[in-house]
């Protein structure tokens, strides 16, 4: 089994990377899926969370808000350890269960947004950093997201540079790029990859 971090900054495109990735055979481990899963209704992660910080956090159908979650925690750096606390160790347990479901020879992509942030890098085999100009983030953020300029902008600040996730990475696969190109380099990248497994 080969394990492969991918990365990359926000509106970078590591979402269609990864969509391409499982169509030539990868299994996808997403983390930000599993951190909804684990504090969906009814699991104990949702109820140590309301537990931290109230009912006010819950939308009216037993839900997590998670905008309102995220108001509370992102203005205040204890109040965001706190939930790290509580959700990356559930993160950690669900995502070890999923990988050990795969096949031996298979290649297991973790997509991890905050990978280079976290340190997480020692964790894989190798690391792929999708990378993608500011502008082009930017644009994206606003254009395909619907955010506000300012509100792009402080989310990609918050994040680690282009070019400390560019030293971290074994395979950066650039994303300024028409898709059909973006596809090609993806299944270049999916031939070495196939390699590597082979050897593990």
């Amino acid at each position: 089994m080969l394990k492969v971090g991918l990365t990359g900054g926000i509106g970078a495109g590591k979402s269609e990377v990864s969509r391409l990735l499982v169509e030539c055979g990868a299994v996808l481990i997403d983390a930000d899926r599993i951190a909804r899963e684990v504090v969906a209704p009814g699991t104990p992660g949702l109820a140590a969370v309301v537990d931290a910080f109230g009912e006010d956090v819950l939308a009216p159908d037993g839900s997590l808000d998670r905008p309102r979650l995220g108001s509370v925690v992102f203005a205040d750096p204890e109040k965001l350890a706190v939930l790290n606390r509580i959700v990356h160790p559930l993160v950690g347990e669900r995502s070890r269960e999923l990988e050990q479901a795969a096949a031996e020879d298979a290649v297991v992509v973790h997509d991890v947004p905050l990978l280079t942030e976290n340190g997480l890098a020692p964790l894989y085999d190798l690391v792929i950093v999708v990378d993608a100009d500011e502008e082009t983030q930017l644009d994206r953020l606003v254009r395909l997201r619907g955010m506000t300029e300012e509100d792009a902008r402080a989310r990609m600040a918050a994040q680690a540079t282009r070019e400390k996730r560019r030293e971290i990475a074994d395979i950066v696969i650039d994303n300024d790029v028409p898709l059909e190109q973006l596809r090609q380099r993806v299944r270049e990248v999916w031939e070495e990859l196939r390699r590597r497994a082979a050897e593990e």
